[in-house]
């Protein structure tokens, strides 16, 4: 990590257990907003349960607002094939609105071609950023680049509402305004829609 870059390591030990779930985290701080870099690793033979599990209880802790994930890993799911484990990885991530970025493959052998370790990003808020795969020779996995060239944050949406305070104080107020109106009009008839109509003119004069 750069010198200059500000960021906090995250403990994250007790979630592991090994070939399942293995987790390494950093939240890295741009200015005004961060983002939490998490590593994951599943073995081929791991619980995938249990690997689902435990990546929504960690993005479940830390997801804000406006908090940005960038997850990272080798998670021994084939993105080139379609397969449940795919797919089940893909419902949890939308919800959190990540998308994977690796379209290309990862692992090359003799008898095989797969994209099993990958990149996921909020595409919606980081569109600028470009991917390529490093082939290194040091391992029959190729390492992905990702640079990422901005992020568009959406302001966060605000809500409003109105309440009316209802307290002692306010119900004695209202009490003595109510005594100062001349109800008449209101009870010098007997039909419900009418004194009704009259009640709202009343009021609202």
């Amino acid at each position: 990590m750069q010198e200059n870059v500000r960021y906090v390591k995250l403990d994250l030990e007790k979630h592991c257990q090994d070939k399942d779930f293995e987790v390494c985290a950093t939240k890295v701080y741009f200015n005004t907003r961060h983002a939490y870099i998490i590593a994951i690793y599943r073995a081929p033979s791991g619980n995938f349960d249990f690997f689902i599990t435990k990546l929504d209880t960690i993005l479940r802790r830390l997801h804000t607002v406006t908090t940005e994930f960038i997850i990272c890993g080798d998670i021994n799911i084939d993105y080139l094939t379609d397969s449940n484990k795919k797919s089940r990885l893909e419902a949890l991530l939308k919800t959190y609105n990540l998308t994977s970025v690796v379209k290309f493959p990862t692992r090359t052998q003799k008898h095989s071609t797969t994209a099993i370790d990958n990149i996921f990003i909020d595409t919606s808020k980081m569109r600028d950023y470009t991917i390529c795969p490093i082939i290194n020779g040091l391992s029959d996995h190729d390492a992905q680049s990702i640079s990422i060239h901005s992020f568009i944050q959406k302001p966060p949406h605000k809500k409003y509402r109105f309440t009316r305070k209802i307290n002692e104080h306010t119900i004695n107020d209202f009490l003595i305004k109510l005594s100062y109106e001349n109800w008449e009009t209101v009870f010098s008839t007997d039909e419900v829609n009418k004194m009704f109509d009259s009640f709202l003119t009343l009021v609202f004069h």
